[in-house]
């Protein structure tokens, strides 16, 4: 197996010959030659993208890695003295954070302590059920209603774990892409609405005149509101044997498989859920930007007609892109335009830049539906707009009796989805059949 190293230089050199079959592409006239360069950076891309998912997995494997390392090594080195020196005038607050990161390690060992023994509690010493039962006492103050499933809280880094592997599986979990607010409760969170893009009440101002005040600059205010919709995984059964096995990342298996489950419903409900009793998703919730003359196929000029019928301010948000499946892009990357440019463009890796379609970022999200009669294969706009509450921390309970002498996890999540705003994202929809 080639190296991580060997993978991004292999990455580098498939950049630069894909950038080069671009160019022939652009500069041939010869309609042959234009097809077998076409077939050649087709078979190129391909190989990026395989390229891609190894780095991927190369990155994911090495981090799991280096988190157990750290897990083992925080083990070994974990003392009774949790003071924490700091400089003058804060020393308390350098006390308490190191505190703080002690009660957290501390937790973190007990848990581990739990799984390692079978999810039994009782073999476990009364230090470590002392740590649980305060460790999820603690937690529940800050997530109400979330009844006890039997097990305990997942410690803090094992939590981050999760809602790692969630962004993995689909962006509507990612807060670089939309917006996110966390709360610890799941109490009903109003969100104020505003669309104040043509506004154009400001007026010039001669020296001796005052102010309006006619009320013509007032801002209006919308109201929608976010829940706290419950997701729980099937049950993952694992044997008592893997349980107790020293040389098994615990932590690691827990947090992909629990991640991967939460991640795949998560993103499909904020993408296309309904609303009724569900997020509103992303898709559903945006407005109408262009229907396209053809059910099954996308023109170029269709996608420029979405671009712009998002308004420009919200063109320029940092967090405005595409959206689209994987399916989709291998459609989109044949596009071009009226002087024979490709509309997709890859990006600089070295410099960090992204691919782009028609000079904007986009993001593959799997549960946007495909290309078919009546779907809504395309969305663009300002996804910084639609908003994703997340209520305190994912939860695992476990269960031993049910499924002796296997060990039955399952993990719970509580959090919404809703766009502030219809204007700021617009869906390409295509023709009926």
């Amino acid at each position: 197996m080639p190296t991580l190293t060997e993978l991004q230089e292999k990455r580098g050199r498939l950049v630069t010959q894909a950038r080069e079959a671009l160019n022939a592409i652009t500069t041939n006239t010869d309609d042959a030659r234009s097809a077998e360069l076409e077939q050649r950076h087709d078979a190129i891309m391909k190989d990026f993208d395989k390229i891609e998912a190894d780095i991927t997995r190369e990155e994911r494997q090495s981090q799991i890695e280096r988190q157990d390392e750290e897990r083992r090594e925080r083990n070994r080195n974990r003392g009774d003295d949790i003071e924490t020196r700091g400089q003058d005038g804060g020393e308390g607050g350098a006390r308490g954070e190191g505190e703080r990161a002690q009660r957290q390690a501390e937790y973190r060992s007990a848990f581990d302590s739990y799984m390692r023994s079978g999810c039994d509690i009782s073999a476990c010493s009364r230090e470590e059920r002392e740590l649980l039962r305060r460790g999820y006492a603690e937690a529940r103050t800050q997530v109400a209603g979330t009844a006890q499933a039997g097990g305990y809280t997942v410690p803090v880094e094992l939590a981050r774990e999760i809602v790692k592997v969630m962004k993995d599986w689909g962006p509507m979990y990612d807060g670089d892409v939309v917006r996110e607010i966390s709360t610890g409760s799941g109490n009903e969170f109003d969100i104020p609405t505003n669309d104040d893009t043509d506004d154009d009440s400001t007026a010039a101002k001669a020296e001796n005149d005052d102010l309006k005040d006619d009320n013509s600059g007032d801002l209006e205010f919308g109201q929608k509101r976010l829940d706290a919709f419950v997701d729980a995984t099937p049950w993952i059964k694992i044997s008592y044997e893997l349980m107790q096995d020293s040389v098994f990342d615990i932590e690691g298996f827990v947090g992909e498989a629990i991640g991967e489950r939460m991640g795949r419903k998560a993103n499909r409900r904020l993408t296309v859920g309904t609303g009724n009793n569900e997020p509103n998703g992303i898709v559903t919730a945006s407005g109408l930007g262009k229907t396209t003359a053809s059910a099954l196929v996308l023109a170029s000029d269709e996608m420029l007609e979405l671009l712009h019928s998002v308004r420009a301010p919200y063109r320029r948000s940092p967090k405005c892109r595409w959206m689209f499946a994987d399916t989709t892009l291998l459609a989109l990357r044949k596009l071009k335009d009226g002087q024979g440019n490709y509309l997709w463009q890859l990006g600089d890796i070295r410099a960090g830049a992204p691919n782009t379609l028609l000079e904007k970022p986009y993001s593959i999200n799997d549960d946007v539906p495909a290309i078919a009669a009546g779907a809504r294969p395309v969305i663009f706009g300002d996804l910084g707009r639609y908003w994703v509450r997340k209520v305190g921390s994912p939860l695992i309970g476990t269960v031993r009796e049910r499924f002796w002498p296997k060990i039955g996890l399952a993990g719970l999540l509580r959090y919404d989805g809703e766009l502030a705003d219809q204007n700021a994202v617009k869906h390409l929809r295509m023709a009926a059949a």
